[in-house]
């Protein structure tokens, strides 16, 4: 891959303490798994903020995401029950054939309404449920995917105050995704997978263990 690919540089942030995030949202679809196996693993197990995570999956099969995602990371890993409330330091990935909405008070609700853009679950459900929940407190991130989904829910977390990182297109696995979300936001960061992690920090008051 060319190094010469203009990305947006990780944002430094630095808001008052009101501003941290209460929830980080993260949507993919082909090439998750890659992405998603670069990512998580970078989180402390004390991220203070749980992370909610729509991939499409097959609707007739048992996800194999919690198992293969807690064996690769610091943070607990777990698929998402109805009516849970969210914890920091926790992974919850969308069940299969259900989407996944995240509450004001920090709970989860899965719903069986009809596909989204032929998604269930849908990257655009969650995004948006999250968006009105938390405004922004709210981090939006999507990765690798071959369609549009999320695109409309990155813009909801946007207008609503959010963050909004997108994988660059161009180090994706699979482009159309995060390109589609770009279109959809132009004021959101195409950032590489460890710096999508470094702004994250940023935005959480998280400071590298290794900085001293």
């Amino acid at each position: 891959m060319s190094e010469s690919i203009k990305k947006s540089e990780p944002t430094e942030v630095m808001p008052d303490d009101d501003a941290s995030l209460e929830a980080v949202v993260i949507g993919a679809s082909a090439g998750a798994v890659d992405a998603l196996s670069k990512l998580l693993p970078l989180f402390p197990a004390d991220f203070p903020a749980p992370i909610i995570i729509v991939i499409h999956l097959p609707p007739d099969q048992k996800s194999a995401m919690p198992a293969l995602f807690a064996a690769k990371c610091q943070l607990t890993v777990k698929e998402a029950e109805d009516k849970e409330p969210t914890m920091p330091g926790t992974v919850y990935f969308a069940p299969p054939n259900y989407h996944v909405l995240l509450e004001q008070d920090g709970s989860l609700s899965l719903s069986s309404d009809e596909p989204l853009n032929f998604s269930r679950p849908s990257i655009d459900v969650l995004f948006e449920s999250a968006a009105d929940a938390h405004g922004a407190r709210l981090a939006g991130i999507i990765l690798s995917g071959a369609n549009s989904d999320g695109a409309k829910g990155l813009r909801a977390i946007v207008d609503a105050g959010g963050s909004a990182l997108v994988q660059s297109p161009q180090l994706a696995e699979a482009f159309v995704m995060p390109t589609s979300a770009l279109e959809a936001c132009p004021e959101a960061q195409s950032l590489s997978l460890p710096e999508i992690f470094e702004t994250l920090q940023n935005l959480c008051h998280v400071k590298n263990s290794d900085a001293r």
